[in-house]
């Protein structure tokens, strides 16, 4: 280790930026941001160096460059040269800021364009909210040591109420609830804490449709419960010690029904784990997710919905095909295929109103059906119409046509994988490079 990292205390205190370019002003910011009171100049001169703790060159002459570093170095001034690492006494490193919590990523000067590479992973996994969590720990800190003075118990404590329900809720932004969770669990250290539920949207999947937060929350989940359009894709991106429950259901035949999924993740909940209640698409849409919300609120359990890319955007943005479209649709209509009490239960008057998209989920087994009541609520049976099965996904297949001609087809050229029908002028309207086709596209 070449250089020893180390934070400085700058509120208040001088530091000297020599230079007036785009760069010295980079330099300059965050230096300001911590606290730190900026003297600027173009050229050095010794006198400048009168009582500041730091300082930066950049953008001036060599032969200033070069004095202000000797100049630094006698006086015992840390002091850094841009992109001169002979003449630095210290590096300024590419830094993650979720305040209180500070990260610096260094490459000793070698490579800066990798260290601000790093910095952007960094920032992608890192809840943007995790500064909220170190302040809930700062506040708690001496209530904690009261109740806890052995420094083994203390540490214990700590790393579970920082990655239980406390946690999830500072991150999801509910102070006073993270705090009385806190507070809770702390009153009764020795009992086992109340778990978290997130419910999740796992998008059409593919991994790279996940949400930042999903991701996060995939690796840091006790228990992952999930759905039949869950792919393998997603859950390889799950921590590899979390438990899987299948909970999956297709279309008459549900693997585990909905009431015993609501015990399941409320019973897992109360053992104290967090818990991933995974769904393809989004929670919200289609997914009994608001079900599963209420059942958890009514049992005392924390919980939060993160959303999901669901089925209609994710195959019309690789289909081609626009949702919306000022000359074709002003509106879109999500609805289901599933029957009730045997029969497609839809307002069809109103789904035949001219100037919108159909974004049909679930609907391959009663495309005859949903024909025949569009067509007789007034809808033109030569509508473009288009089946998108695995959208999303790199196994998406299109069926373009009319209404009336995927109807016809439709269920014979379904392979059983998740469809959504698109019925609309839009459907004409898709981009020349993407547009769909009437013959299968090829996985």
């Amino acid at each position: 280790m070449r250089h020893f990292p180390a934070f400085l205390d700058l509120q208040g205190r001088q530091v000297l930026v020599l230079g007036s370019g785009e760069v010295a002003e980079r330099k300059a910011a965050p230096l300001a941001a911590a606290g730190a009171s900026i003297r600027r100049a173009d050229r050095f001169a010794p006198g400048l160096l009168d009582g500041v703790a730091l300082a930066v060159g950049a953008d001036a002459d060599d032969d200033d460059l070069r004095a202000l570093s000797a100049a630094a170095q006698a006086r015992g001034i840390p002091v850094n040269i841009v992109d001169q690492p002979a003449l630095c006494s210290f590096i300024m490193p590419a830094i993650v800021d979720r305040d209180p919590v500070t990260i610096a990523i260094s490459t000793g000067g070698a490579a800066p364009v990798l260290a601000r590479m790093l910095r952007q992973k960094i920032e992608a996994v890192l809840p943007p909210a995790l500064g909220a969590l170190a302040a809930l720990a700062g506040r708690m800190s001496a209530a904690v040591r009261r109740a806890l003075p052995d420094l083994g118990a203390r540490r214990r404590f700590l790393e579970r109420v920082l990655a239980g329900a406390p946690a999830d809720l500072a991150l999801a932004g509910r102070t006073e609830e993270a705090e009385t969770a806190f507070a809770r669990a702390l009153h009764d250290a020795e009992v086992t804490p109340t778990g978290f539920v997130h419910l999740v949207g796992a998008g059409p999947g593919a991994a790279d449709l996940l949400t930042l937060r999903a991701l996060r929350l995939l690796g840091e989940a006790d228990v992952i419960v999930h759905d039949r359009l869950v792919s393998d894709a997603v859950l390889d991106m799950a921590r590899r010690d979390a438990a899987r429950i299948f909970v999956g259901k297709a279309r008459a035949n549900h693997c585990v029904p909905q009431n015993e999924i609501n015990a399941l993740l409320v019973g897992l909940a109360r053992q104290g784990k967090r818990v991933v209640r995974l769904k393809g698409g989004d929670p919200f849409v289609f997914g009994r997710g608001g079900e599963e919300a209420a059942a958890l609120a009514e049992a005392g359990i924390a919980h939060e919905v993160v959303p999901g890319v669901t089925a209609a955007l994710a195959c019309a943005a690789q289909s081609g095909i626009p949702l919306t479209h000022r000359d074709a649709a002003r509106a879109v209509t999500f609805v289901t295929g599933h029957t009730r009490d045997g029969r497609l239960d839809l307002d069809f008057a109103g789904l035949a109103r001219p100037g919108q998209t159909l974004a049909v989920y679930m609907g391959i087994t009663t495309l005859r059906d949903l024909e025949v009541g569009l067509v007789r609520a007034g809808l033109d049976a030569s509508t473009p119409a288009a089946i998108i099965e695995n959208g999303g996904t790199p196994a998406m297949r299109v069926l373009a046509g009319t209404l009336a001609s995927v109807a016809r087809d439709g269920r014979g050229w379904s392979r059983g994988g998740p469809a959504l029908v698109l019925v609309g002028e839009v459907v004409g309207q898709a981009t020349p490079a993407r547009r769909p086709v009437s013959a299968p596209v090829a996985a």
